[in-house]
């Protein structure tokens, strides 16, 4: 029996990162020593505190359901955070805790968008955001942006791309897949060309605010600017800062009415998030930060060894990511010399003939890159860096 699909799901494919990983099991399944540097997640230990939060709650029976956008606690905990981190203060009606803060990007957009409408997504974006918004029913458009400019959108660029269709503007900072920060004065410019169109609303995806190795600002910053807070969901979450991807929980915070509509398609959909998961976020926003100095510490030891080593293999150019945990190289050069197709071809034959998993930039909007995570213990990665030298000599 052939089953037909929506039109909105034909026009979606699969995560490029997630078949990445799948093709890597598979060939480890095989018996071939594979080394995965395609996932978006540490390799580090959830702390101990997160862990016997959980614990504690499990044996305290707090299996339940909860409230569809969080427990208080969990609430009053980002709360905190906000005021703690960025003094900025929030009413529980601007907060919602989803399963996962990609649900919550999902939910935001499919509460607001009608066919037809326009949500623009700087590239190279994350993989899902297109996805989500075809999901949507509505129509990606891609702003390309440029590794000589930082992989910034440019907010000229960005005043010629907004149209009275213009539903939202997607914004990851730090970056995922380039690692890049966005200075104050960039973000300033751009909001200023957004709160010319009274219809735009911004989505300013912080998952990797904690994993940043320069000055530039965190938080929710284009919340704070004037005027733009009453149309800006602000999404986080405890998956990157806290070594949590499989607990599932992500929260966000924006205008009321926004969050109300977005509790109105969780509780249609997932319900709440898991009642573990919630009880150890708690724990986790209330930690001390001094453990994410440790892992910042080595994260940037393992970035400096990659983009050193990147950077002397010839046909291969890469800058040096300020935030997140990826390094984004140009491999152009190697896919030349070595006559392949393109980046694709050039992942494809790199995991068939050495063995070493990494994501083509076409899967980010960005053809002739790839993305490696060196979210991966010192040895891993120099093994990883001689195959990859070996794989281009």
């Amino acid at each position: 029996m052939e089953i037909s699909l929506s039109g909105d799901i034909a026009r979606v494919g699969p995560s490029a990162t997630m078949a990445v990983t799948q093709k890597a099991r598979d060939l480890q399944a095989a018996g071939r020593d594979v080394l995965t540097l395609s996932m978006g997640e540490l390799d580090f230990e959830t702390p101990a505190p997160v862990k016997e939060a959980a614990i504690a709650a499990i044996a305290a029976g707090e299996t339940r359901y909860t409230a569809v956008d969080g427990t208080p606690a969990l609430k009053a905990a980002i709360t905190e955070k906000y005021r703690r981190d960025h003094d900025f203060l929030l009413s529980p009606e601007e907060i919602v805790a989803t399963t996962g803060g990609k649900f919550l990007i999902y939910a935001a957009l499919r509460a607001t968008l009608e066919p037809g409408d326009e949500v623009i997504i700087p590239s190279p974006y994350w993989v899902s955001y297109p996805g989500i918004v075809r999901m949507c029913g509505a129509v990606p458009v891609i702003l390309a942006t440029q590794a000589g400019q930082g992989f910034l959108p440019d907010p000229q660029t960005l005043k010629a791309t907004m149209t009275p269709k213009t539903r939202w503007i997607l914004l990851n900072f730090p970056n995922n897949p380039s690692g890049a920060t966005l200075p104050l004065e960039h973000a300033a410019a751009l909001a200023e060309v957004i709160e010319a169109h009274p219809r735009a609303l911004v989505l300013s995806d912080d998952i990797y605010e904690l994993i940043r190795f320069d000055a530039s600002p965190p938080g929710p910053l284009f919340a704070k600017m004037k005027g733009m807070r009453e149309r800006t969901l602000t999404v986080n979450g405890v998956s990157k800062s806290h070594a949590m991807t499989g607990w599932r929980l992500g929260f966000g915070a924006g205008p009321a009415p926004l969050m109300a509509a977005i509790r109105r398609v969780a509780g249609q959909t997932t319900s709440n998030p898991c009642s573990i998961s919630q009880a150890a976020a708690v724990a986790a926003l209330g930690m001390e930060p001094s453990f994410l100095t440790d892992w910042r510490t080595a994260l940037r030891t393992r970035r400096d060894l990659v983009v050193r080593t990147l950077n002397r293999i010839e046909g291969i150019s890469c800058l040096s990511p300020s935030g997140a945990f990826y390094v984004f190289p140009d491999i152009n050069g190697v896919v030349k010399r070595k006559g392949l197709a393109d980046d694709t071809a050039f992942c494809t034959a790199l995991l068939d003939e050495e063995a070493l998993a990494l994501v083509p930039g076409s899967a980010f909007g960005a053809p002739g890159f790839v993305r490696l995570s060196f979210a991966a213990a010192d040895s891993v990665l120099e093994e990883a860096m001689g195959r990859l030298k070996r794989f281009c000599a």
